[in-house]
């Protein structure tokens, strides 16, 4: 049976999404927030991803607690996530407890930010920070993004550092929810088995007396840079390093050829960097991707090896992609082949094509069914790879190398 698409909007501006199929047995619900750690202030670094789990720690009717035992009693598999640009809240459901979910959910969006349960999330957050600066990949990205970027916001950390969010107050995460929190920049979206019009009935009763206001965006394209850098750690077995250039941004239509190209590049298997340095033993992790951000992007390649051989893997990589159009129509179809299977499989489920329907809304307010986008990755010809690459020519790198103190 083919899904439904609706759409709507309250007088209150929260765009409603709806993808109905009555042949999927499970629903799925969640919040697009178009905020992120772009958004924020210096003063503000790492409010957005902090915010988020406020979200889970109680509203003026419920406490953490109840919160916690309504999502178990529901049988929800309820998460949130925040990113540079967005901050999600999502959850999986049985069809029969579809409404409450919803219910649940609309509850959360309008958080209590209790100052005790403020003070215990922040060491939770401040635990998260350590958690990820001991892993290096993680380490040496959030890293070089905020060189690369510089003063672009597209660069900023999204979890903030531990002097950061220590600073963060309760007033400054309620001004930051009451500057970005407005139903004209939330996108309210549901996918699977779930009725349309109690859906919206229920959006309006719980959603529609949020007061709107004006929230602004700017989306400036980012240049680029080409330099190198090296950042030192302790403690470290391997050399890790990535190279960062311009590429497409989530609205640019060179973003399926550059998806395609990063696929023959650097796929985890059978790619030209998998043969050039993973099946020869030469590194042990090499992987290639177009980061597609709002009004800008960046294509990346990032490998890791033993620190002696990080010249040689770092001088291969950098061979592969100075003849970016050196690849076969036989590899051209085995990267469709990969992207389509993994966009039909994450889209088989409600829980997929929710997260699919809610990003491209916020992103280019538009909604693009399975089938078209299939035809599009389908479509890409090497033609279309060689006009991509006239505008995003892979050719100045900005390189930044994790090496062992």
């Amino acid at each position: 049976m083919a899904s439904k698409f609706y759409k709507t909007a309250l007088s209150n501006g929260l765009t409603i999404l709806g993808e109905a199929n009555e042949a999927n047995v499970s629903a799925a619900i969640g919040f697009f927030v178009k905020t992120g750690a772009r958004d924020e202030t210096d003063l503000e670094s790492g409010v957005s991803h902090f915010l988020e789990h406020m979200l889970f720690k109680g509203t003026p009717t419920r406490s953490a607690i109840d919160i916690n035992l309504e999502l178990g009693n529901l049988g929800a598999q309820a998460n949130a996530f925040t990113s540079e640009e967005s901050t999600v809240y999502y959850s999986a459901i049985i069809p029969e407890n579809f409404r409450a979910m919803q219910e649940l959910l609309s509850d959360m969006m309008r958080p209590l930010l209790d100052p005790e349960e403020f003070a215990m999330e922040k060491k939770v957050i401040l635990e998260e920070i350590a958690l990820y600066q001991d892993r290096p990949h993680f380490y040496l990205f959030e890293n070089a993004f905020k060189d690369y970027f510089g003063q672009h916001p597209a660069g900023n950390s999204v979890l903030g550092s531990h002097e950061s969010v220590s600073a963060l107050s309760r007033d400054v995460m309620k001004s930051y929810f009451d500057r970005r929190y407005s139903p004209s920049n939330i996108v309210l979206a549901a996918t699977g088995n779930f009725s349309w019009e109690s859906f919206v009935s229920d959006a309006e009763r719980l959603c529609g007396g949020w007061e709107n206001f004006s929230v602004l965006r700017d989306t400036p394209r980012y240049a680029g840079k080409s330099g190198k850098r090296n950042i030192l750690r302790k403690n470290l077995s391997h050399s890790h390093a990535v190279l960062i250039t311009s590429g497409a941004c989530a609205q640019d239509p060179e973003r399926y050829p550059l998806s395609l190209l990063a696929n023959i590049l650097g796929d985890s298997s059978g790619s030209r960097l998998y043969w050039a340095l993973i099946d020869k033993g030469l590194a042990d992790s090499a992987s290639v991707d177009n980061d597609e951000r709002d009004g800008t992007g960046c294509f990346s390649t990032y490998v890791s090896t033993s620190p002696e051989r990080l010249d040689e893997v770092l001088s291969i990589a950098r061979s592969v992609l100075a003849s970016p159009l050196d690849f076969s129509e036989a590899d051209l179809e085995r990267a469709k082949s990969k992207i389509v299977s993994r966009i039909v499989l994450d889209g088989e489920l409600p829980m997929g094509r929710l997260m699919a329907l809610g990003m491209e809304w916020s992103y280019r307010r538009e909604s693009t069914p399975l089938s078209v986008i299939v035809e599009r990755v389908q479509n890409v010809t090497r033609g279309d790879i060689e006009i991509a690459l006239k505008r995003f020519p892979l050719n100045e790198w900005s390189e930044y190398r994790l090496l062992p103190e």
